[in-house]
């Protein structure tokens, strides 16, 4: 029988080993995503980059055919990340672009977490590509979308079964605080889950508010 020990998995996220990758939030591909709401979709983009940035998790922020024809990146995501560069592609698969690539290889980790638009096509080619290279693949499925639920939920299997990983926005975000004895990073968890985390944000609020409530001891 295995002993049980007070550790995280080693398969667990924490900030230091991942990089996350945030792929076109543009508004040309949003104005055709149908399986999530666009209202949902920017709110769950904002926590996983406030997530990301309070957490110091090494990000890179690309865009296909930004000033030609998709148009800029949401700006909840660019205002977690004041003045850094978009990396931006003519390439549908991000992990086909070489500026990406040297990213990905400059920072160096060999797990990588997705999010983007559209999940069966500029997400299912870097997971799927990345994975064929040796790296560990996440997705957050709730802040991906796709032009019909069909396309999305056919995309985030077909990753699955090569691999990937699926989880969701505040599952991220809670993953990467882990311990609410983790002081130091306490209020930018409640903070970020107070304004972008829906019921559970509002919750807090009222727990805060009413009873002076705390979840640690």
């Amino acid at each position: 029988m295995p002993t049980a020990l007070p550790t995280g998995g080693k398969n667990l996220l924490d900030p230091n080993n991942h990089m996350l990758v945030l792929i076109d939030f543009q508004s040309q591909m949003s104005f055709a995503t149908k399986s999530i709401d666009a209202v949902n979709l920017r709110n769950n983009a904002a926590l996983i980059s406030h997530a990301a940035a309070g957490f110091h998790v090494p990000t890179i922020l690309t865009t296909v055919a930004e000033k030609s024809f998709s148009g800029p990146m949401f700006s909840e995501i660019t205002d977690a990340f004041p003045g850094q560069a978009l990396l931006d592609r003519t390439s549908m698969n991000t992990w086909e672009d070489a500026a990406v690539v040297a990213r990905v290889n400059q920072i160096g980790k060999g797990r990588v977490v997705l999010a983007g638009l559209w999940t069966s096509v500029c997400i299912v080619g870097p997971a799927i590509s990345a994975l064929e290279q040796g790296f560990e693949v996440h997705v957050i499925a709730d802040a991906c979308g796709d032009v019909s639920q069909e396309a999305h939920d056919r995309a985030m299997e077909r990753m699955v079964q090569a691999g990937a990983r699926p989880m969701t926005s505040l599952q991220y975000l809670l993953e990467l605080q882990r311990d609410w004895a983790r002081s130091e990073t306490y209020e930018l968890t409640t903070g970020i889950a107070k304004r972008f985390g829906g019921a559970y944000g509002l919750g807090i609020i009222y727990a805060k508010t009413m009873f002076g409530a705390s979840e640690g001891h």
